[in-house]
């Protein structure tokens, strides 16, 4: 066993949070507006902010929960770990869904732009070549995803820096309806009601999924304990910027925008702002950005399904190998492959389905965890401990669990029929061998900084 080839530790901070922010994709805000707009009742700002709160506590629960569990597993090894092991893996089976449609979400939306450039290319032919493309490049290692996540991400950010540089422009030429740069409008609710806007929020969360992915990472990560906490709080902050900056600066600047197809809203707000040109720059940026949000999820999938096969959760010889030479889940990466090729079939409102409700559960238990591991185990129940380690945690799960509630009803069922399958799976699995959940996983080697 100690033969046994093991993930290469290379990352550091900045490769961190380029991937994270690459996982994220920073332009799927354009790609989720319309649909956003809708649901927050027009009032992106305030969705965002509330978003970025139920988000920043939850982050900061991660950050806690990666330096004391630095291993590969996110939300499935805190909850197994910190509170129970059976509940650990149905939070596990629960986040398995947020990773394992993400590559899905990310091809299709890649081969939908791809068919719109060249519509003589059917749509399956892209999902096809996105596919091979990114088995190839997660297997030749995780360097080189880091490598093309970061020019990815400067592009994106570049072209969000030249969208709201035209906004300011038509502000400072009277172009646009507002004449001032600055205005508290954007932050007052009006007439809109806020379970209208708490809803939005709900759904806006997805566009910050992706610095809960990185932890997936911490054991080909430097001084993980260190490193990770210092990048989710830079991706979330960084995200958030972005995200409030274009819908504070679009919502001065033209408050009266309509739509009538909220799948290309953010193509006609686009074009409204910087015409042909930058509508043209915009669908290419947005290929980039889907490409190597593919790049970046397969990872995270490939390394979450890691580590499940190594707690023999998964069968243990397929999910836990590592190819000799590159260092990477070989088998894993060809098996989320061949599962992508779903993408043929299925739509994008499904992938997204399964994504949502994944994410905001392993959300709430890794809220709860941070509570049971420092609060309960470890007995840190000091004013300021008492604070860090149960007051904001339950602030974070609850902000969280309640925007879980507030998903359709149909993603909620769907969820709860993934979840009773997974309990179904357990419990056979127990019945077979010998409970693997109650195996001693102390023993298992914790890679060394």
């Amino acid at each position: 066993m100690n033969n046994q080839p093991a993930l290469s530790k290379s990352l550091k901070v900045y490769q961190i949070v380029f991937l994270g922010l690459a996982w994220m994709t920073p332009m799927i805000f354009f790609t989720v507006y319309g649909v956003a707009y809708d649901a927050a009742g027009g009032q992106m700002v305030l969705a965002y902010l509330i978003a970025f709160l139920a988000i920043f506590f939850t982050a900061y629960s991660y950050s806690r929960m990666v330096k004391a569990y630095p291993i590969a597993g996110s939300a499935y090894t805190y909850t197994k770990k910190a509170i129970h092991p059976r509940l650990g893996f149905l939070v596990g089976w629960a986040l398995l869904l947020d990773y394992i449609f993400s590559p899905i979400i990310a091809i299709l939306t890649f081969s939908i732009f791809m068919h719109t450039e060249f519509p003589s290319i059917p749509v399956y032919v892209w999902v096809i070549v996105m596919n091979i493309i990114l088995a190839l490049v997660n297997i030749v290692g995780i360097k080189s995803v880091a490598r093309i996540s970061g020019i990815s991400v400067v592009v994106q950010i570049l072209f969000i820096s030249l969208f709201c540089l035209f906004i300011v422009k038509d502000i400072a030429t009277g172009q646009a309806s507002s004449s001032t740069l600055f205005s508290l409008h954007p932050f007052l609710a009006s007439d809109v009601p806020f379970t209208t806007i708490f809803s939005g929020a709900a759904l806006i969360c997805f566009c910050f999924l992706g610095f809960d992915a990185v932890t997936t990472m911490a054991e080909e990560t430097i001084q993980p304990e260190r490193t990770i906490p210092k990048a989710i709080f830079l991706i979330v902050c960084i995200a958030a910027v972005m995200y409030i900056a274009i819908s504070y600066f679009t919502q001065i600047a033209y408050p009266g925008f309509t739509f009538t197809n909220p799948d290309n809203a953010a193509y006609t707000l686009v074009k409204l702002v910087g015409g042909n040109l930058l509508s043209s720059l915009f669908i290419t940026v947005l290929i980039i950005a889907t490409f190597t949000q593919g790049v970046s999820s397969v990872t995270s999938v490939t390394r979450f399904l890691y580590a499940l096969g190594r707690e023999s959760v998964l069968p243990q010889k397929v999910f836990s190998y590592i190819h000799p030479t590159f260092k990477t889940p070989v088998v894993n990466i060809l098996l989320v492959t061949a599962f992508s090729f779903l993408g043929m079939f299925i739509d994008l409102k499904t992938a997204v389905t399964f994504v949502s409700f994944g994410a905001l559960t392993a959300f709430t238990f890794v809220n709860l965890s941070v509570i049971a591991h420092f609060y309960i185990k470890l007995k840190k129940r000091s004013f300021t401990e008492t604070i860090l380690y149960l007051i904001f945690p339950l602030i974070g799960a609850a902000f969280i669990g309640w925007l879980l509630t507030l998903l359709n009803k149909d993603t909620l069922l769907i969820g709860v029929a993934w979840l009773t399958v997974g309990f179904l799976y357990l419990f056979v699995k127990s019945r077979l061998s010998a409970p693997f959940v109650k195996r001693d996983h102390s023993k298992i080697t914790v890679p060394e900084k």
